[in-house]
């Protein structure tokens, strides 16, 4: 498969629906997702401890992208915001704080600022921190079958697919498992909910996550870091000051391709905020 196929591959989406009834089912979602995005753009307010998952639309590469050059992600999949829900392919946006090649006694650097949310063509002012950042291939992985199928009478709703952190998710029967314990459901298309899970010793402990179901799409419930970049550290998640700002170094050649998945925490909303969580 092209890099330009697995780039707009990272939602797998179900069987079409024909003629009338695709036509009423697309007129009904999309009522209601404008009566969503309206309601949100009224409150103006996505609870702190909210997690994002989106995928970033376009590539970004250390020393090619310049300061305050926009970065753009999509929810890829729904977000879970108290009983109600933002939908897919809601944009979050931001923009690029610092770029800068590998030279010889200094690593490739990016730091990236993801500030705002669309919803229902207004901008919203968000604070957000990185919980966790998987490559475009280890996002196509995830969202391939592990067991057997086969192309007679098989469809993506029998597929068992292994999360990005190495949780188990069973399309058919609906549970995401770590070992034999439950620890999340998942929709036949592959939509993956849960508790956000947290070892004592992660430094995801630090994250002030809303201890209810939320969305995590191809993410295991207690993936924190960095997957599927080699030798590229996660130098600093926004947790702390600078609030917001994440910061990506390596070695050699530093590169965000397009695809590949966050799963970001929402640390406020409205003005970016100066706090600090030590």
């Amino acid at each position: 498969m092209s890099d330009a196929r697995r780039e707009n591959a990272f939602i797998v989406h179900p069987r079409r629906l024909g003629g009338n009834q695709q036509g009423m089912k697309r007129t009904i979602a999309g009522v209601a997702v404008a009566l969503l995005s309206a309601n949100f753009a009224t409150a103006q307010e996505i609870p702190a401890g909210t997690l994002l998952p989106v995928a970033l639309v376009g590539t970004l590469r250390a020393g090619k992208v310049k300061a305050n050059d926009r970065v753009v992600a999509k929810l890829a999949q729904y977000a879970v915001v108290g009983d109600s829900r933002l939908p897919r392919g809601t944009e979050v946006s931001g923009r690029v704080i610092e770029s800068r090649p590998a030279a010889p006694g200094s690593p490739a650097r990016l730091v990236l600022r993801f500030d705002s949310i669309r919803l229902s063509g207004h901008d919203i002012p968000i604070t957000t921190s990185l919980r966790a950042l998987a490559g475009m291939q280890a996002v196509f992985d995830a969202q391939l079958p592990m067991n057997m199928v086969d192309d007679h009478g098989s469809s993506i709703r029998d597929w068992n697919t292994t999360q990005i952190g190495g949780q188990a998710v069973y399309r058919g029967d609906g549970f995401v498992m770590e070992g034999e314990d439950v620890v999340g459901h998942a929709s036949m298309v592959g939509e993956v909910v849960g508790r956000p899970m947290t070892w004592p010793w992660s430094p995801c402990a630090r994250d002030a996550v809303l201890n209810s179901e939320q969305s995590f799409w191809v993410f295991s419930t207690d993936a924190c870091g960095m997957y599927g970049f080699g030798d590229a550290k996660l130098t600093h998640a926004g947790r702390t000051t600078p609030v917001g700002e994440i910061a990506l170094e390596s070695p050699d050649k530093l590169e965000l391709r397009g695809g590949s998945g966050l799963l970001l925490v929402v640390i406020s909303t409205g003005q970016p905020s100066s706090a600090a969580r030590l």
